[in-house]
């Protein structure tokens, strides 16, 4: 079985920012009262005609640049994402059309913010038998297209974004090993944060429109414990299944939800919250982009060194929730 590693990174977010000053024209909120629930400072809005897809082909141009390989090399796509172009194809088809990744085989996955991390392990798979050799993974969300303006405990959450990696084969000297993946789900919990209309059990109709059912549900308190509960356990997992203690992780970084989520995470792990990688402040939470938004930005800013060990968290709707160990 080959060793995998990750060959490059990139990301994209558009250039509307829209800062909490802004939200507490629209909504009955404050600068305060978002920064002291959330952390979150501003967020990132598309511009008029962007689409999911848009984010993705450039996250994924900047991490194909790096890389070194054209869209031809390509062997597969994999775009996560709960805010697809169109509900028919899947926007990786628009993705391939974009990058002119003639010879790939694509395909959406829909995990929610856990989509990413569901997304490399999926790839380690087809890589590791030989399948495959260089697949692009893609998270990429057009969150504030699903959001009740109306409602302050989801709308100040999230923003717009995307991150791209490209994995590949690794020798047994080369650097950016992805050493393994944890994936867990419970769908008990789907109730906790959804989307009640939209698929064949409840169509959209003019009165799911009033009600707002085609919008993102959440009942934030039960969310917040669930996640710092899973997370938790999905980065005790991943050490003890590779013998490793958390004093031995060099560079944290948790799905970018909300920051006390992270400092509840970081408290009960008991890990420096210095080595605890955090952007949400930027970008508020960018469901399937967190994690690839801020791996490729730790990489670009040198938070990442070489040889650094990486614990990589994430939890979303579903609730799917996972890790990740990257040997840097």
């Amino acid at each position: 079985m080959r060793n995998v590693k990750i060959v490059s990174t990139g990301s994209y977010v558009p250039q509307k920012i829209l800062t909490n000053q802004d939200l507490s024209k629209r909504v009955e909120t404050s600068d305060e009262w978002i920064v002291s629930r959330t952390g979150i400072r501003e967020r990132r809005v598309i511009a008029k005609g962007q689409t999911c897809s848009d984010l993705a082909f450039e996250a994924s141009k900047s991490a194909l640049q790096k890389a070194g390989l054209s869209p031809e090399d390509l062997d597969m796509i994999i775009l996560a994402t709960l805010t697809p172009d169109k509900r028919l194809p899947a926007s990786a088809n628009f993705l391939q059309e974009k990058l002119g990744a003639k010879n790939a085989a694509v395909f959406d996955i829909n995990v929610a913010c856990s989509g990413f991390v569901y997304g490399m392990s999926i790839a380690m798979q087809y890589i590791r038998t030989g399948e495959m050799k260089h697949v692009l993974v893609v998270g990429a969300e057009v969150m504030t297209e699903i959001l009740n303006w109306k409602d302050r405990g989801t709308c100040i959450l999230f923003g717009d974004g995307a991150g791209a990696a490209i994995l590949g084969p690794a020798e047994a000297s080369d650097e950016h090993e992805l050493l393994s993946t944890h994936l867990f789900s419970n769908g008990a919990l789907w109730p906790l944060l959804n989307i009640p209309a939209g698929g064949t059990e409840m169509p959209w109709t003019a009165e799911v429109f009033e009600r707002g059912d085609h919008l993102v549900q959440m009942k934030g308190k039960e969310v917040f414990k669930e996640a710092v509960k899973s997370m938790i356990s999905a980065s005790e997992i991943a050490l003890r299944k590779a013998n490793l203690k958390i004093s031995d992780i060099d560079v944290f970084i948790p799905h970018q939800a909300n920051l006390r989520i992270i400092d509840a995470i970081s408290k009960r792990l008991d890990f420096p919250k210095e080595k605890i990688f955090v952007n949400v402040d930027k970008y508020g939470n960018t469901s399937a982009a967190s994690i690839p938004l801020a791996l490729d930005e730790a990489v670009r800013t040198s938070f990442i060194k070489k040889g650094n060990l990486i614990l990589i968290v994430t939890f979303g709707a579903g609730f799917a929730w996972g890790s990740a160990l990257v040997k840097w």
